[in-house]
């Protein structure tokens, strides 16, 4: 039995954009409540995904829990649109604006969950003002940008002061980990405190994927 519950949030981003509602499909019979959308704008990360309207689409044909992440320069100006796409869950880049309260504010304000992420090189500590606020941090375990990249291992030590932090302080965010997290992976972030994982090439290669998830649960018991 698992010391403490972990959240599988797919990632659209490894699946197939010309069958999107089959990926939707395939994440929700694998058991898992949630979706990772990986919104890029080419500027703040080097690749280019998709906006609101592709969300919005999406929304109409999915109860999952949609999960959206924004590698965008200025999250600010596009947090509106993707709370009237259906986002339930907005997390935005400590990064990418220098008005990340007000940010995270509307986010709120709107009616869904705000989450802050932090990329490998940025350190945990400038997220202080914020960590009493939000509802997710996200560690980014890879550069942003291109799925099916290579763990990096010293982005563990983010986890656990994320983890040793919220124990102290009583915070109540959850510690979600995104970027080659697989088989080999989970378990060191799990341990460190991990809440939820976003997989993406490892969630899609595999053509059972309730059994993939079950599996990757037992594994931590």
């Amino acid at each position: 039995m698992l010391d403490k519950q972990i959240l599988f949030s797919p990632s659209i981003l490894a699946a197939d954009f010309s069958n999107a509602e089959k990926a939707l499909s395939e994440i929700a019979s694998s058991g898992t409540d949630y979706v990772h959308l990986d919104v890029m704008d080419g500027s703040f990360v080097p690749n280019i995904t998709f906006g609101p309207k592709f969300v919005a689409d999406l929304r109409d044909k999915s109860d999952l829990i949609f999960d959206c992440h924004l590698m965008v320069e200025r999250p600010e100006r596009h947090i509106d649109a993707f709370l009237k796409a259906g986002a339930n869950i907005i997390t935005i880049h400590q990064e990418a604006t220098p008005h990340l309260f007000r940010a995270l504010t509307m986010i709120k304000e709107g009616g869904a969950e705000c989450g802050v992420s932090i990329c490998p090189g940025t350190s945990v500590s400038t997220l202080e003002a914020v960590l009493d606020y939000v509802d997710y941090v996200l560690v980014m375990t890879v550069n942003p940008g291109w799925g099916g990249q290579k763990f990096i291992p010293e982005t563990v030590k983010k986890i656990t002061e994320l983890d040793m932090r919220r124990k102290e302080e009583g915070y109540s965010y959850l510690i979600s980990v995104d970027g080659g997290i697989g088989r080999n992976t989970l378990r060191t972030v799990y341990d460190a405190g991990a809440d939820m994982a976003v997989m993406g090439t490892a969630f899609f290669r595999e053509q059972d994927k309730a059994a993939f998830l079950d599996s990757l649960l037992e594994s931590l018991s």
